[in-house]
Protein backbone atom coordinates (compact mmCIF):
# COMPACT_ATOMS: atom_id res chain seq x y z
CA UNK A 1 0.00 0.00 0.00
CA UNK A 2 2.39 2.23 0.95
CA UNK A 3 4.95 1.47 -1.96
CA UNK A 4 1.62 1.76 -4.46
CA UNK A 5 1.00 5.13 -2.82
CA UNK A 6 4.97 6.05 -3.89
CA UNK A 7 4.69 4.58 -7.28
CA UNK A 8 1.69 6.59 -7.52
CA UNK A 9 3.51 9.93 -6.79
CA UNK A 10 6.40 9.45 -8.19
CA UNK A 11 4.89 8.90 -11.33
CA UNK A 12 3.10 12.84 -11.11
CA UNK A 13 6.01 14.49 -9.56
CA UNK A 14 7.62 12.99 -13.35
CA UNK A 15 4.65 13.86 -15.62
CA UNK A 16 5.20 17.80 -13.67
CA UNK A 17 8.74 18.23 -14.10
CA UNK A 18 8.66 17.19 -17.99
CA UNK A 19 5.83 20.01 -17.62
CA UNK A 20 7.63 22.34 -16.24
CA UNK A 21 10.51 21.54 -17.72
CA UNK A 22 9.57 21.05 -21.25
CA UNK A 23 6.36 21.91 -22.02
CA UNK A 24 5.69 25.38 -19.95
CA UNK A 25 9.14 27.15 -21.25
CA UNK A 26 8.20 26.23 -24.89
CA UNK A 27 4.44 28.16 -24.20
CA UNK A 28 6.45 30.87 -22.53
CA UNK A 29 8.35 31.15 -25.37
CA UNK A 30 5.39 30.79 -28.23
CA UNK A 31 3.31 33.68 -25.83
CA UNK A 32 6.32 35.83 -25.56
CA UNK A 33 7.01 36.00 -29.44
CA UNK A 34 3.21 36.75 -30.17
CA UNK A 35 4.53 40.37 -28.07
CA UNK A 36 3.24 42.70 -26.04
CA UNK A 37 3.04 40.79 -22.52
CA UNK A 38 0.85 42.96 -20.57
CA UNK A 39 -2.43 42.17 -22.47
CA UNK A 40 -0.95 38.44 -23.23
CA UNK A 41 -3.54 35.84 -22.08
CA UNK A 42 -0.91 32.65 -22.89
CA UNK A 43 1.51 34.09 -21.19
CA UNK A 44 -0.40 35.02 -18.54
CA UNK A 45 -2.06 31.34 -17.91
CA UNK A 46 1.63 30.16 -18.63
CA UNK A 47 2.73 31.70 -15.82
CA UNK A 48 -0.49 30.79 -13.66
CA UNK A 49 0.02 26.97 -14.64
CA UNK A 50 3.77 27.17 -13.67
CA UNK A 51 2.94 28.52 -10.14
CA UNK A 52 0.70 25.69 -9.71
CA UNK A 53 2.81 23.10 -11.00
CA UNK A 54 6.06 24.28 -9.08
CA UNK A 55 3.63 24.23 -5.39
CA UNK A 56 2.04 21.33 -6.26
CA UNK A 57 5.53 19.39 -6.71
CA UNK A 58 6.38 21.16 -3.22
CA UNK A 59 3.38 19.35 -1.87
CA UNK A 60 4.24 15.86 -3.61
CA UNK A 61 7.58 16.06 -2.54
CA UNK A 62 6.93 17.02 1.24
CA UNK A 63 4.39 13.71 0.89
CA UNK A 64 7.22 11.87 -0.14
CA UNK A 65 9.27 12.62 2.85
CA UNK A 66 6.62 11.97 4.97
CA UNK A 67 5.89 8.15 3.18
CA UNK A 68 9.99 7.53 3.84
CA UNK A 69 9.80 8.27 7.21
CA UNK A 70 7.06 5.46 7.71
CA UNK A 71 8.52 2.33 9.46
CA UNK A 72 5.89 -0.75 9.15
CA UNK A 73 7.68 -2.65 11.80
CA UNK A 74 5.61 0.37 13.79
CA UNK A 75 2.24 0.05 12.97
CA UNK A 76 0.62 -2.23 15.11
CA UNK A 77 -0.51 -5.61 13.73
CA UNK A 78 -3.34 -6.33 16.00
CA UNK A 79 -5.03 -3.00 16.43
CA UNK A 80 -6.62 -0.28 13.58
CA UNK A 81 -3.64 1.18 12.07
CA UNK A 82 -2.54 3.00 8.28
CA UNK A 83 -3.67 0.54 5.74
CA UNK A 84 -6.31 -1.60 8.17
CA UNK A 85 -9.39 -3.18 6.89
CA UNK A 86 -12.19 -2.74 9.15
CA UNK A 87 -15.78 -3.91 9.55
CA UNK A 88 -17.67 -2.40 11.82
CA UNK A 89 -21.06 -3.07 13.39
CA UNK A 90 -23.00 -0.44 14.25
CA UNK A 91 -24.41 -1.20 17.87
CA UNK A 92 -27.63 0.58 17.73
CA UNK A 93 -28.83 -0.42 13.90
CA UNK A 94 -26.63 -3.81 13.74
CA UNK A 95 -25.68 -2.94 10.16
CA UNK A 96 -22.01 -3.51 9.41
CA UNK A 97 -19.77 -1.20 7.41
CA UNK A 98 -16.42 -1.43 5.82
CA UNK A 99 -13.57 0.95 5.85
CA UNK A 100 -10.19 0.86 4.92
CA UNK A 101 -7.36 3.71 6.63
CA UNK A 102 -5.56 5.56 4.65
CA UNK A 103 -3.57 8.41 3.80
CA UNK A 104 -5.33 11.75 3.53
CA UNK A 105 -4.61 12.45 -0.21
CA UNK A 106 -4.84 8.84 -1.57
CA UNK A 107 -8.53 7.93 -1.82
CA UNK A 108 -10.28 5.96 -4.87
CA UNK A 109 -12.79 3.70 -2.96
CA UNK A 110 -16.14 4.95 -1.36
CA UNK A 111 -14.78 2.98 1.64
CA UNK A 112 -11.59 4.18 2.32
CA UNK A 113 -11.01 7.08 5.24
CA UNK A 114 -8.21 8.93 6.07
CA UNK A 115 -6.95 8.08 9.37
CA UNK A 116 -7.45 12.15 10.42
CA UNK A 117 -11.08 11.35 9.83
CA UNK A 118 -13.54 11.51 12.53
CA UNK A 119 -14.18 7.85 11.92
CA UNK A 120 -10.37 7.51 11.27
CA UNK A 121 -9.51 9.04 14.37
CA UNK A 122 -12.12 6.68 16.23
CA UNK A 123 -11.25 3.30 15.16
CA UNK A 124 -7.52 3.60 15.56
CA UNK A 125 -5.77 1.89 18.17
CA UNK A 126 -8.98 -0.28 18.01
CA UNK A 127 -8.48 -4.22 18.33
CA UNK A 128 -11.28 -6.26 17.51
CA UNK A 129 -14.19 -6.90 19.95
CA UNK A 130 -13.57 -3.59 21.00
CA UNK A 131 -15.83 -0.31 20.79
CA UNK A 132 -14.98 2.88 18.92
CA UNK A 133 -16.89 5.76 19.94
CA UNK A 134 -17.74 8.31 17.01
CA UNK A 135 -19.14 11.62 18.17
CA UNK A 136 -20.93 13.00 15.80
CA UNK A 137 -23.01 16.91 15.33
CA UNK A 138 -26.62 15.12 16.37
CA UNK A 139 -25.39 11.82 18.23
CA UNK A 140 -22.65 9.28 19.18
CA UNK A 141 -22.35 6.30 17.46
CA UNK A 142 -21.14 3.04 18.53
CA UNK A 143 -19.12 1.19 16.38
CA UNK A 144 -18.09 -2.54 17.53
CA UNK A 145 -15.21 -4.03 15.73
CA UNK A 146 -15.97 -7.14 14.58
CA UNK A 147 -13.02 -7.81 11.80
CA UNK A 148 -9.83 -6.53 11.67
CA UNK A 149 -6.69 -6.95 8.63
CA UNK A 150 -3.71 -4.84 9.47
CA UNK A 151 -1.08 -3.68 6.99
CA UNK A 152 0.87 -6.46 8.40
CA UNK A 153 -1.55 -9.31 7.04
CA UNK A 154 -1.88 -7.08 3.53
CA UNK A 155 1.92 -7.21 3.01
CA UNK A 156 2.00 -11.62 4.19
CA UNK A 157 -0.92 -11.73 1.45
CA UNK A 158 1.29 -10.14 -1.07
CA UNK A 159 4.29 -12.09 -0.58
CA UNK A 160 2.83 -15.47 -0.75
CA UNK A 161 0.78 -14.50 -4.23
CA UNK A 162 2.18 -16.53 -6.93
CA UNK A 163 4.43 -14.04 -9.64
CA UNK A 164 2.80 -13.24 -12.83
CA UNK A 165 4.83 -15.53 -15.59
CA UNK A 166 4.40 -18.79 -13.82
CA UNK A 167 6.79 -18.36 -11.56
Amino acid sequence: MIEQLKAKLHDEVEKLQHELNVVLPQEIRRAVELGDLRENSEYKAALERQQFVQARLGQLRQRLSKLAQIDVSQIPSDKVGLGSHVVVEDQKTKIREKYSLIFGDSFELDEQVSMASPIGRALLGKSVGEIAFLKLPATTRHLKVVELRTIHDTLLEDEQQPVAGGR
